[in-house]
């Protein structure tokens, strides 16, 4: 069982920066994929980027490309979403998510998360 806690969101003007944290209570955090999705008003939630337990393999939605970047510090049991040159429609709520992957692998899907947190919301203005 795993417990996650987002916290870092806010207000940021366009162009402007973000770093999210993801905070993991539950044993073994460094056996867990971890992954970002957000879900903006009368919106899908949908994919943002997403990390393997030991951090060397990333992968990102094409919206988030060479503008956001995550990170782990398995030490810490957190998680980060690095976010940078933001824009308006990068406003949303923003979700960490978890599954168990010792393998190492990652997914794109929201529905191949098992544990959840509770969002911390993102507003970007133009």
């Amino acid at each position: 069982q795993v417990q996650l806690v987002e916290s870092g969101g806010g207000l940021v003007q366009a162009g402007g920066s973000l770093r999210l944290s993801c905070a993991a209570s539950g044993r073994n955090f460094n056996n867990y994929a971890m992954g970002w999705f957000r879900q903006a008003p009368g919106k899908e939630r949908e994919f943002v980027g997403t990390i393997s337990w030991s951090g060397d393999h990333t992968n990102y939605a094409e919206s988030t490309k060479g503008r956001f970047n995550m990170s782990r510090d398995n030490a810490k049991n957190t998680v980060y979403l690095q976010m940078n040159s933001l824009r308006p429609e990068d406003t949303a709520v923003y979700y960490c998510a978890a599954r168990w992957a010792p393998k190492g692998d990652t997914w794109t899907d929201r529905w191949e998360y098992d544990y959840w947190g509770q969002g911390t919301q993102v507003t970007v203005s133009s």
